[in-house]
This record gives structure tokens, C-alpha cells and sequence, in this order.
């Protein structure tokens, strides 16, 4: 008997992919036939609200861009800009940089982990539901999400859309007495983030290896946060200049966002794969408590990211709390920037993966032209890859709550920067 399944999932909000989107899945029997993970993102115009604006306008305008990682989008502009003018905004700046990108990976790591993606690996609806037997989990979880948006209000002086961040380095050091407040909640942070990985590593994961390249960039000396050369685990190492030799992104008809493409190829960003690729940069202190989750690494499980997620956490409360330590006030928190013409290019380590920005500036330090690739752009056909592969796994002939479920598991896995008010799949099962 051959059976047909039209199988249409909802998603309500999708960061920087505004407006509804659906899964469209056709069966016939245990084959599917045709799955198309549509979005209907209205034209949000951040690339042309750039042209003619002027350098210094650009990192309060691209933060706008997503209201959970601010920072990766400013931090991709300013070093763009920097590497163009040729300014070095010398150690301090840098420093207090990465301590910003700390508290934007803690916060939106932190949110992924405990609004989204454990009430479905625990069995329930919502993180409210989940908190009436997990209470601790999700108050540790919130502590930290609290302390990561912390972080960036110190530099950024808000924690949503922060004002703070200037091309040549900030407009204000904080005092050292509100630092010290900090450094103290940070030393305490440490104990909650070591035990949220082991956590997260014991949790009930769904098995299963799946073939895909890792990319992110690569330090020789750090683990890549805001600076790095472009790598993939298929052997790619290039400069983040050589990007638009490699990736491509494309039009797919089912989709008005756009799909980008390694040598015409899905492949995976964000915490899993920066791991992948970078697991010795990590502190040791990390590496053992990874080394102890029975993971082999580098993982070729999508599910992984969520132990992922909590090691980067773990990790960036440890790398903020080394900068910080010996924390003192710069005679000024920026270095003189003079524009010049050419073509600004960086790129950096958003929480949700690499982040690409292009901006043709002319003399007079406008923006002529403007191009940014986002994580989410980079994650669409993975996803979908990532879908198909996982459904044809758990077969088919499970019910409809039980596919509804799996679905929202491998697209919450890739923290597409989803609302987390409530689950956001809407299931709707036509059989003929």
C-alpha cells in the first residue's frame, strides 16, 4: 500500500529570517519524496540601509540585525573597518573585546540550552514546565544568561543593540570598581558552567553519525573568537579576504532567504563545529570535562552542539575572568581612525557560527556597497540535509507528535535564533 504525507511545520520567528517559514515533507512510504524547509522572510534591507552611510553610523545600524548577538555583528564591522584604515587599536581594546563576545556567547548559549532546547530533550512544552522538576537547571541556567548579558552591558552600556562600540576600540572604559563586581560574579560562575557541560553531556541525546564539513575559523594561539583564518575540516585554509572565492550563497525557489554554499555544498557552523576544529585551543580545564563526556571528538552527531554550547560557555566565563583579572583604565578606550577608499572584509565567531562582512567604502569613509552573510544563511542547507537524513533514521511511521518532534529537536539543534516563547513548530499532517 503506498501512502502520501504532506507534512507542513511552521516557524513563527526565525532570527533575521523575519516572518513564517514551513517544513514541506512528501512520502511515499518509508522514501521521501520531496522536503523543503521554506522561509518567507520579508526584505529587512540591512545591506541597502548601509549604502551612503557613513563608517562610524555602521556598528549601531548592523547590531540592529539580531537582537540575541549584537555583538558578532558589530565586532565583524569594526575589525573590518580597522583592517581597511589600517589602525591597531592596540592590546586593551582587544582584550575587552573578547570579554564582550564572552558575554554574548554565555547569554545566547545560555538561552539556547535552558529556554530551547532542554524542555524538548526533557519531555516538555516550555522551560516553565520543564522548571517545575528542573528548577536548579533552570535557575543555574538564567544566573548565567543574566551574567553574559552583564558582560556586554559593561562595555556596551545595554545588553540588547549595545551603544558602546566604536571603530577604533569603545566610547567608555568601565571603573575598575565595576569591573572588580564583575570579576567577582565571574569566579563564581566557574563551578555552575563546569557542571552545565557534564550536564549536558549526560543528557539523553539521540544517536547517530551523519557525514558534514566543519567550518569556522582558526587562531594559532586562541580559540577563534574574533580573529582567524578560515578553515573547514575538508582541509580549506584561506583568509577571510579569499572567503567569496569558496562560499556562494544562492536563490532556491522555495525560499526567499538565500543558501550559502562551500564549493556548491552544505556544510555546518557554530559551536559544534568550532570545536571540531579547534578542541586543543580550548583551556584544559574544558578539554577534561569533554574528554570525560564519552563524546568522541570531533563529533559527527548534530545533537552534540548542545554539549558544545555549555564547554563554550564554560569556556568563556574562564577567558573572561583571565582578562579581567588585572584590569586597569587605558588613558582612552580608542585609537584616532582616518578613512580611506578600498574594500573592508573581517570576519568573527558569532555564537551561532562564522559571521562575514564586506563593505566597499569610498574616500570619504561612506559606505558604497554592503555584503553580510550571516550563521543562519550558512546553516539553511545543512539543516535541511541534516532533517532528511534524521527522519529517514526515526522512520516514518511514528505519529504525527512523535515526526513533530523530531523536527523541532534537529532544527533546535542548530539555534536558528527562534523565538523561545513556546515551541515553533506548528504540525499540520494531510495523509492520503
Amino acid at each position: 500500500m503506498t501512502e502520501q504525507r504532506n507534512i507542513t511545520i511552521r516557524v513563527p520567528v526565525l532570527a533575521r529570517v523575519e516572518g513564517e517559514g514551513a517544513l514541506e515533507l512528501e512520502t511515499r512510504g518509508q522514501d521521501i519524496t520531496t522536503l523543503r524547509l521554506r522561509i518567507f522572510e520579508p526584505p529587512r534591507l540591512f545591506e541597502k540601509i548601509l549604502e551612503e552611510r557613513d563608517y562610524s553610523e555602521v556598528p549601531e545600524i548592523v547590531a540592529r540585525i539580531c537582537g540575541i548577538c549584537p555583538v558578532a555583528y558589530q565586532m565583524s564591522a569594526v575589525h573590518a573597518f580597522e583592517r581597511l584604515f589600517g589602525v591597531d587599536p592596540g592590546s586593551w581594546v582587544r582584550d575587552m573585546r573578547r570579554v564582550l563576545y564572552c558575554g554574548e556567547w554565555v547569554q545566547s548559549h545560555a538561552l539556547h540550552i535552558h529556554l530551547l532546547a532542554a524542555p524538548d530533550l526533557l519531555g516538555y512544552d516550555n522551560a516553565i514546565a520543564m522548571a517545575r522538576d528542573h528548577a536548579e537547571v533552570v535557575r543555574r541556567g538564567l544566573q548565567l544568561q543574566a551574567l553574559g548579558n552583564d558582560l556586554i552591558r559593561l562595555f556596551g552600556a545595554r545588553s540588547v543593540h549595545p551603544v558602546g562600540v566604536r571603530v577604533g576600540g569603545f566610547y567608555h572604559a568601565p571603573s575598575r570598581s565595576d569591573v572588580a563586581e564583575l570579576y567577582v560574579r565571574l569566579l563564581a560562575a566557574v563551578p555552575d558552567a563546569e557542571a552545565l557541560v557534564r550536564w549536558a553531556a549526560a543528557l539523553d541525546l539521540p544517536a547517530g553519525e551523519q557525514r558534514f564539513v566543519s567550518v569556522s575559523l582558526r587562531h594559532p594561539a586562541e580559540y577563534p573568537m574574533n580573529a582567524g583564518r578560515l578553515t573547514s575540516s575538508a582541509g580549506l585554509d584561506v583568509a577571510v579576504e579569499e572567503f567569496e572565492l569558496h562560499f556562494a550563497e544562492q536563490q532556491v525557489e522555495h525560499s526567499t532567504a538565500l543558501y550559502c554554499l562551500l564549493k556548491g555544498r552544505p556544510y555546518l557552523v557554530g559551536p559544534l563545529a568550532r570545536i571540531n576544529l579547534n578542541l586543543e585551543r580550548l583551556p584544559a580545564a574544558v578539554r577534561v570535562v569533554l574528554d570525560e563526556s564519552g563524546i568522541l571528538w570531533p563529533s559527527r552527531n548534530p545533537f552534540h552542539a548542545i554539549v558544545a554550547r555549555a564547554a563554550e560557555i564554560y569556556y568563556a566565563v574562564l577567558e573572561a575572568s583571565r582578562i579581567l583579572k588585572d584590569y586597569s583604565v587605558p588613558a582612552a578606550p580608542y585609537t584616532a581612525v582616518e578613512p580611506k577608499a578600498g574594500v573592508a572584509i573581517a570576519s568573527t565567531e558569532a555564537p551561532r557560527g562564522m559571521l562575514w562582512h564586506r563593505y566597499d567604502v569610498n574616500e570619504d569613509g561612506r559606505v558604497v556597497r554592503a555584503r553580510i552573510v550571516p550563521p543562519t544563511s550558512q546553516n539553511q542547507a545543512r539543516i535541511e540535509a541534516d532533517l532528511r537524513h534524521s527522519l529517514e533514521a526515526f522512520g516514518l511511521d511514528h505519529s504525527d507528535d512523535e515526526l513533530r518532534r523530531r523536527c523541532e529537536m534537529v532544527i533546535r539543534s542548530y539555534d536558528p535564533c527562534i523565538s523561545c516563547a513556546t515551541h515553533f513548530l506548528d504540525l499540520r499532517i494531510e495523509r492520503y
